[in-house]
């Protein structure tokens, strides 16, 4: 009866609850959670928006002090335009060069890419859920990210780096230097591979039951479910790149370079001739910049295959990461 009156006593209004000490610790997310009164508030919605713009970084046109200052001479407008054009010839002239370094070298800017593109995820939905002081789930997002991607990426590149067990073990001793024990290894990842997938998934799962926490459960929850979205979204593209890569550079040089060149000209059609807003979203964006934008965009992608068809480089696909596959028999698409 004492227990039962002590949690009578516990959820009378009005009476303010003492925070245990393992709550504590939790107290600054928690001081932060809105209530469901706050969630029709507006000032408590600029409030929280505030909190987030100080939490995630903002987009800049700067490009550092001294080049502001040469810059400043020049209307808001036309800086803006400098400072793009600049960007782009320095972008355009990086990923030229890495495109040149052939498909290993384009495999590792995609997982760059995929990494800064999941951080940036990440970011944003621990600052919305507030969970930083919440034990691991930063560690956790990353290890799941980890598991996906040898899920993924090892299915698929296996027949790329099988070359590697298939081969006699002395040739890549002498000339590789790849000792027996590395092949054996590698050996035992192929040959178990989805084991060991379903086995780190599970222990990720288990780690994130084990690191819940009393009065958090719907937010880990909607941490988790936001982290597996982000995964979804993001390796199974990156899978499906990597997967069109190994057919032939082109397939995926192509449709890269047709964004590009969209993003480009939608914006130097808009700068130049736009007057009517194209969507609230993104007030810059302008009618004009998106017909100009698709226009030059089908023209370009035209021009751009029709050019790199005529080279096996682009064509071929890539069977070993060691072997030159520039006098591989043309596939019948480009024939």
């Amino acid at each position: 009866m004492e227990e039962d009156s002590t949690l009578r006593k516990r959820n009378l209004p009005g009476e303010s609850l003492k925070p245990s000490t393992s709550e504590t610790k939790l107290q600054p997310s928690s001081s932060n959670v809105p209530s469901d009164d706050d969630e029709d508030d507006p000032n408590k919605d600029e409030e929280r928006l505030d909190k987030l713009r100080e939490l995630l970084p903002q987009a800049s046109d700067k490009l550092g002090s001294m080049v502001d200052s040469t810059l400043s001479a020049l209307p808001d407008r036309w800086r803006n335009w400098v400072v793009r054009g600049l960007l782009s010839i320095v972008m355009i002239s990086l990923f030229w060069f890495i495109v040149r370094r052939g498909a290993t070298w384009l495999m590792a800017l995609v997982f760059l890419i995929q990494l800064k593109c999941f951080n940036e995820i990440i970011k944003i939905g621990l600052a919305v859920y507030r969970l930083y002081d919440l034990p691991w789930f930063r560690a956790l997002s990353w290890y799941f990210l980890v598991t996906s991607n040898y899920f993924f990426f090892g299915e698929s590149l296996i027949d790329y780096w099988s070359i590697v067990l298939n081969k006699d073990v002395i040739e890549y001793v002498v000339f590789v230097g790849i000792p027996y024990l590395v092949l054996e290894f590698l050996h035992s990842l192929v040959v178990h591979h989805r084991l060991i997938s379903f086995v780190m998934y599970i222990a990720g799962f288990v780690w994130f039951v084990l690191s819940l926490q009393k009065g958090f459960y719907l937010r880990q929850f909607s941490l988790f479910a936001w982290t597996h979205v982000s995964l979804l979204l993001i390796v199974s593209q990156s899978f499906m790149i990597i997967q069109n890569l190994l057919q032939g550079i082109i397939w995926f040089l192509v449709p890269v370079s047709m964004i590009i060149c969209c993003d480009i000209m939608s914006y130097i059609f808009g700068f130049f001739f736009g007057k009517t807003p194209l969507i609230k979203l993104s007030p810059k964006k302008t009618w004009e910049g998106f017909i100009g934008g698709a226009f030059s965009t089908i023209v370009f992608g035209l021009i751009l295959s029709s050019l790199l068809m005529r080279n096996p480089f682009f064509i071929c696909p890539v069977e070993s990461y060691n072997e030159d596959h520039l006098n591989c028999t043309i596939p019948p698409t480009f024939k």
